[in-house]
């Protein structure tokens, strides 16, 4: 697939990570993928580089929940980037939530909810293999590192823009630019967003701005 990109400008918030359209919104403007022919020529595409300072813990099993990779934030956005990349969408689901809006209670991804015969599993392997071709860096590895850029949480929440996430040693701007067609980087502005509920980290949003 391959979408170019001219002046049109698509700002969103991929609210309803575990609810309705899961990151849909998202995957319009971020999955511009092609071939070596029609992709951003190198000379447009900045010095990849990494200043992070967060080493990512390994994801664990459905089994074994999510703690152990979930007491920062930026432990959280690693390993759901790791998970992400690797295709592993039950794992993705696991370390996804929605913050809880008056009397609404957060919603955090369970083995129930995220087993992939489940209606939400379903939704969120498709959605994740369209992200998986946009963060996967080239060459691709087995065993990707993922780094993340520490930051100052504000209150429960921190955000952490695509230019701070590194995967082997490439940021996710980059990678992102790299799958694209006529997609020039100071044109993309992506973040995510880490959301701490019940003692724990969780990737709640994605704002992306392209244009």
């Amino acid at each position: 697939m391959s979408v170019r990109y001219g002046t049109r400008r698509a700002g969103r918030r991929t609210g309803g990570l575990l609810t309705g359209g899961l990151l849909t919104a998202a995957l319009v403007g971020l999955t511009g993928c092609s071939d070596g022919s029609d992709s951003t020529e190198a000379d447009d595409r900045p010095t990849a580089s990494t200043t992070s300072t967060a080493q990512p813990t390994p994801t664990p099993t459905a089994a074994q929940g999510t703690s152990a990779a979930q007491s920062s934030p930026e432990e959280a956005v690693a390993a759901w980037v790791t998970a992400v990349v690797k295709g592993d969408a039950e794992q993705a689901c696991l370390l996804m939530a929605e913050a809880g809006t008056g009397s609404s209670p957060a919603v955090i991804g369970s083995a129930e909810t995220c087993a992939d015969d489940s209606a939400q599993g379903k939704q969120i392997k498709q959605s994740v293999a369209q992200f998986k071709e946009s963060f996967t860096p080239d060459p691709p590895t087995a065993d990707p590192k993922v780094e993340v850029t520490e930051a100052t949480p504000t209150g429960d929440k921190a955000t952490y823009p695509a230019d701070k996430i590194s995967i082997d040693g490439q940021t996710l701007a980059d990678i992102i630019v790299s799958h694209s067609t006529g997609l020039k980087p100071d044109q993309l502005n992506v973040s995510i967003e880490s959301s701490k509920l019940k003692d724990a980290w969780y990737v709640t949003n994605m704002d992306f701005d392209i244009g």
